[in-house]
């Protein structure tokens, strides 16, 4: 071999191992036993294990009892092996929608011993659908997909990869996955982009169609709607129980008012962010 052999080689050979290094990964199959919770890295097509979820504990989520109690029914169906609904919880900001979804699987992954394991996967990662389903389809556990605040815009087509694996696709969804999301649109895009397909496109009613039935495919909807006073007044009183916290109910209600004012808003966020507050002033742990 002459030295032109021998350099046009080393050249090769450095750029194949330049263009391995830049490669994706191969998508790992292993998921640990003693973890139930993992969010999905599309880059290099692995799931992450999370130690600690930040989550309440479902008896904290008041003023949803029907949608909490609906949830936690297809959840609980799902884990035991029985059919079960993709459920889409869409509505007002703060009330509770992604805090029920991780709330109900603690509740059910303690009743089942960790056969029921979440999985978050970001929406602009739902192109990787594929990668992901291939990784959980052989497992003998069962999954929760969790996408949160998912939402497409005009020029966004990865919601096609998720109306595949909902329903429609030659693979579909395995039978040991389902998929909850949250939003806080009904049919997952903006009015307007509705409205202005409507108005401009070629045959409009072709167009709005293709845009709204990703909604349709998630058999369970669920809505969340501004909470009264009543009900704000409700979750305040069960978190100051819970956590013990000192003050009476006079000065409560005038502070959390005040509290939900500046914020323009009355909803389960502004009420924990409110105790929050307060167990802060008093040197309380919420644990």
């Amino acid at each position: 071999m002459n030295m032109t052999d021998t350099n046009t080689t080393e050249l090769l050979t450095r750029i194949a191992d330049a263009l391995d290094r830049i490669a994706p990964k191969a998508a790992t199959t292993e998921i640990p036993a003693d973890a139930d919770a993992f969010t999905w890295q599309a880059e290099t097509s692995r799931l992450e294990r999370v130690a600690d979820i930040n989550r309440l504990d479902i008896e904290q989520l008041i003023g949803i009892n029907r949608s909490r109690d609906t949830l936690l029914e297809n959840t609980r169906r799902f884990a035991e092996g029985y059919p079960a609904n993709n459920a889409l919880l869409w509505g007002a900001r703060g009330m509770g929608k992604s805090s029920l979804v991780k709330a109900v699987h603690g509740t059910i992954a303690a009743e089942t011993e960790g056969k029921l394991v979440l999985v978050e996967i970001h929406r602009e990662d739902l192109s990787s659908l594929p990668q992901l389903l291939a990784v959980l389809r052989d497992s003998p556990r069962r999954f929760i997909l969790f996408c949160d605040d998912l939402s497409f815009d005009a020029d966004d087509t990865t919601y096609k990869s998720l109306k595949a694996m909902l329903e429609g696709g030659i693979e579909g969804r395995p039978k040991n996955v389902i998929f909850y999301a949250t939003s806080n649109r009904r049919h997952l895009m903006p009015r307007d982009m509705i409205e202005n397909e409507s108005s401009t496109g070629i045959n409009p009613a072709e167009a709005v169609e293709e845009k709204v039935s990703l909604s349709d495919r998630f058999g369970l909807w669920l809505g969340f709607h501004n909470c009264d006073q009543d009900a704000f007044f409700e979750m305040l009183d069960g978190y100051v129980a819970r956590y013990d916290l000192d003050i009476d109910q006079k000065t409560l209600r005038a502070e959390a008012i005040e509290w939900s004012m500046t914020r323009g808003a009355r909803s389960g966020r502004v009420a924990w962010q409110y105790i929050q507050d307060l167990a802060g002033r008093q040197r309380k742990q919420l644990d």
